[in-house]
């Protein structure tokens, strides 16, 4: 007998032909949303430093590696901050930074007693221990994380600032002021004991007060926001799911 709905058939085949086709689709919007989600996992737990060309990581930096661009420590008009590290006058002292982009060109520290004043930009790229606030020059760019040993000047100072420049051959002509040159400041009290009045008992010389652990504060961080992206993955592919079961 000849069916009275002749069509029924195809319509059915069609029916489980675009219920396949919705699987797949769901299937393939999963993965794309797994993928993104992925990503932004790992972006978000790339080192903040990353962004910046010279991040000076001990003493820790006035204002952290991403501020460097306008001398003398990085910005027009700074003042001193809260991260202020204590030392003996007179202390030999490690200074720790890293490159995180390449420029061809060399290092140099620099203190001051009372300030930022005395920090004068070299006028030539091959000017070396241009004035008196110079520690050590022409620290040649060889790698990415740097660690030198310099003397403080035997004096106390309550306003004292150390400065690291990353001074950059590949941006001729040379200029000041200009782009060629890269700022990082720390600020500095050097006193007997070296330790802040109020630290008490088992801070050493040469830390951030705040940080009793001895651990520079200027290192890279990532809060738990940073991992939500970790727990949105399972979340894309359970809602993905359900919406194919829905089909």
């Amino acid at each position: 007998m000849r069916s009275a709905y002749p069509d029924a058939g195809a319509s059915s085949k069609s029916a489980q032909k675009r219920a396949r086709l919705s699987v797949v689709r769901y299937d393939a919007t999963c993965m794309r949303l797994s993928l993104i989600f992925a990503f932004l996992a790992i972006a978000s737990l790339w080192p903040l430093e990353a962004r910046a060309h010279l991040g000076l990581n001990t003493p820790v930096s006035r204002y952290g590696p991403d501020v460097l661009k306008t001398g003398p420590c990085g910005t027009t008009g700074g003042e001193r901050t809260a991260n202020v590290t204590y030392y003996e006058p007179g202390a030999t002292i490690e200074v720790r930074w890293d490159e995180y982009v390449d420029h061809p060109g060399h290092y140099r520290i620099a203190f001051d007693e009372d300030g930022v004043d005395e920090f004068v930009d070299p006028a030539a790229m091959t000017e070396f221990y241009s004035n008196d606030s110079v520690l050590l020059d022409d620290i040649a760019d060889d790698g990415r994380d740097y660690m030198v040993t310099v003397t403080l000047p035997d004096v106390e100072c309550d306003n004292c600032t150390l400065q690291v420049i990353q001074v950059m051959y590949d941006k001729p002509p040379y200029t000041t002021p200009g782009n060629d040159i890269y700022y990082q400041c720390a600020d500095l009290v050097l006193r007997e004991g070296g330790a802040p009045p109020d630290a008490g008992i088992g801070v050493d010389a040469g830390t951030n007060p705040g940080d009793a652990s001895g651990c520079s504060t200027a290192g890279g961080q990532f809060t738990g926001l940073g991992l939500m992206p970790l727990f949105l993955i399972p979340l894309a592919r359970r809602l993905a799911r359900g919406r194919r079961l829905n089909v």
